[in-house]
């Protein structure tokens, strides 16, 4: 048995989020303004896609009551800590990072300096400014090698298959510490697959997209042989908001002769924000076809190195901790992105 963490009443604090000019942190930040929360955003506004949809989505933030932004990298150690000291959060969710798991093959150095680096300075903000709770982003991809389905926050993760993969449970490791150590209430979120309006243009469905009404062939790897849990950014920023207020707390049953990974006797905890539901990729190719009204020309590839052939989430523990499970239908959800796309792009 575990203890549920601590619940909090929602609304209260305010709460420094990284990342917020990004797919995931312009929405977290947009649904916190809607529930009255002061947000305090920074993002490097840096240009591994085009930093001009990171703007247009930071200049709906722009403006709002409660909301104020800094432009800064969390690499930047002296920074970062004169931005904790200065601002004094109550809670940080942590969304930036170098994302991607085929650019760590192009430049690995990138993830060591935004996740490995800039998760050092998080983490040390956090504890010298003494902040409530601390929320940040895993990934799907830390459990790498694994095949045992679904995939629990329970089981060890340790045979990555990629840089971007290995540097997220650095993440989770250094949480662990500070959360032992300092007595730092931390919880991971391991995001699996997110779509949905304003989504990042390196994903597939973007790609896809924009391939099918360009009248160019879409490039479909590992033969089309792939699974995804597919999950609309909606439910992801639920899951967000509602870890974030509860504070993670120690699991006193936590036994060092067999140890839990996803709890800990120290202020820890792991969450996996999936659908539940894992998707053929031919399925969500049929999805996107119905709502774009033309059939996609298909290039067939093999797997990418750092790909997996499946990924699947166990919610079980989100469900009983914070009462939430995602389950938006992927056609709903494609349909929405689909409409989006022809809106800002005009198409």
């Amino acid at each position: 048995m575990t203890t549920l963490p601590h619940s909090i009443p929602p609304g209260s604090g305010p709460v420094l989020l990284t990342g917020v000019a990004g797919f995931i942190g312009f929405h977290v930040a947009r649904a916190l303004l809607d529930r009255g929360r002061i947000v305090h955003g920074i993002d490097n506004l840096n240009d591994y896609y085009d930093p001009a949809l990171k703007e247009a989505r930071l200049a709906l933030l722009e403006g709002r009551n409660g909301f104020s932004f800094e432009k800064l990298d969390v690499s930047d150690r002296a920074a970062t800590a004169e931005l904790f000291a200065r601002l004094k959060p109550e809670y940080v969710i942590h969304l930036a990072a170098q994302a991607g798991v085929r650019y760590s093959l192009i430049n690995p150095q990138a993830y060591v300096d935004a996740n490995i680096v800039g998760f050092s300075n998080i983490l040390e903000g956090c504890r010298q400014g003494a902040v409530r709770h601390l929320t940040y982003a895993s990934s799907s991809s830390v459990y790498g090698a694994n095949t045992s389905m679904p995939f629990s926050v329970h089981q060890n993760v340790d045979h990555p298959v990629s840089l971007y993969a290995a540097s997220k449970k650095a993440n989770e490791l250094m949480a662990h510490c500070y959360s032992h150590l300092y007595g730092l209430p931390t919880t991971g979120l391991r995001f699996f697959t997110v779509y949905g309006p304003w989504g990042r243009p390196d994903m597939a469905l973007f790609l896809f997209t924009k391939a099918i009404l360009e009248g160019r062939p879409i490039e479909v790897f590992n033969n089309g042989d792939m699974r995804r849990d597919f999950t609309y950014i909606d439910d992801i920023v639920e899951a967000v908001i509602r870890t974030s207020d509860t504070v993670a707390s120690p699991n006193p049953a936590w036994d060092g002769a067999h140890p839990d990974p996803g709890t800990s006797r120290a202020p820890y905890r792991l969450y996996n924000i999936g659908n539940h539901s894992p998707v053929e990729l031919w399925d969500l190719i049929s999805c996107l076809e119905r709502a774009i009204g033309r059939e996609a020309q298909k290039v067939l590839l093999p797997m990418q190195p750092g790909d997996v052939p499946e990924t699947y989430a166990d919610v079980d523990d989100l469900a009983r901790d914070v009462g939430f499970r995602p389950d938006t239908p992927l056609e709903d959800g494609v349909r929405k992105f689909v409409a989006w796309y022809r809106d800002y792009y005009r198409v």
